[in-house]
């Protein structure tokens, strides 16, 4: 399963929620704020997908960790951060209910997420890259957590 917290591009919602019914995610909970993964545009990028995938808008965002936490989900933040680990390190030890939190490309996850996250991973890059864009970086946390 994964958060996508404050996604605010229509085309970015889409192509996650593809990415989501094609690598098996249980289901796509979506923070307040973010945009519509029923606008047009959301829907047209996801192929429709956004029909197949199980989603909800998280209406209590403030204790959505909380809350996942108690579920015996483990929370698993996407951020650039020093004391991060790598995805390939994660996976290799991964707990059974993950919880992948992707925030938005400009700002990222707020600090609130950070700090109550179990882990904090980041996707190994090369060639000076620091990050990927949303969408990619869900496909490839989620096929790693899900194979």
């Amino acid at each position: 399963m994964y958060v996508l917290e404050v996604l605010p591009t229509p085309p970015n919602v889409g192509a996650a929620f593809r990415a989501a019914a094609g690598l098996g995610a249980d289901a796509v909970l979506v923070s307040p704020g973010g945009a519509d993964p029923l606008y047009r545009r959301s829907v047209r990028v996801s192929m429709g997908t956004v029909f197949q995938v199980p989603w909800t808008r998280i209406v209590e965002w403030d204790s959505a960790i909380a809350d996942l936490h108690a579920a015996g989900f483990d929370i698993a933040a996407l951020a650039l951060r020093e004391d991060a680990v790598t995805l390939d390190a994660y996976v290799a030890d991964r707990p059974e209910r993950v919880d992948l939190v992707m925030g938005s490309e400009g700002d990222g996850l707020s600090r609130t997420v950070i700090d109550a996250a179990d882990t904090i991973v980041t996707i190994p890059m090369a060639g000076g890259v620091d990050s990927l864009n949303v969408a990619s970086a869900a496909a490839v946390a989620l096929w790693a957590v899900t194979t």
